[in-house]
């Protein structure tokens, strides 16, 4: 089944792929405009990969999850998608990107630590 996840965040959406059941790749992020620009791009991305699953990254238990849940599934309902749609809790995958990343590249707002971000939240709900 060819899997995708998103991180998404107020100025970009982190984007990672499984098409084999095993391998997580980081794509380059969704810089976001506005979330009606920003969910046509992810739906064409989601349509063009031919993706089956979608995984959505979710905060649980941080300080204003609940607003971030709402956010997040009202984006999501924005997507308008026939393919299934599962939650991850996304606790921390930021900072573990971050951290993980640390001395490979330079933190710039490119949207790289955002898909690495997506990669754990994939990772995770494949139980890797």
């Amino acid at each position: 089944m060819k899997l995708a996840s998103i991180d998404v965040g107020l100025k970009r959406i982190g984007v990672a792929i499984c098409l084999d059941g095993s391998i997580v790749i980081p794509q380059n992020a969704i810089l976001r405009k506005n979330r009606n620009q920003a969910a046509r791009d992810v739906k064409t991305f989601l349509e063009e990969w031919e993706i089956e699953k979608l995984i959505v990254g979710l905060p649980k238990d941080a300080q204003s999850s609940e607003e971030m849940e709402r956010r997040i599934k009202h984006f999501v309902s924005l997507l308008d998608l026939d393919i299934e749609v599962a939650y991850q809790d996304e606790q921390s995958s930021s900072v573990e990107a971050k951290e993980l990343t640390m001395g490979q590249f330079r933190h710039k707002k490119d949207g790289k630590l955002d898909s690495i971000a997506a990669k754990i939240i994939l990772e995770r709900w494949l139980g890797k």
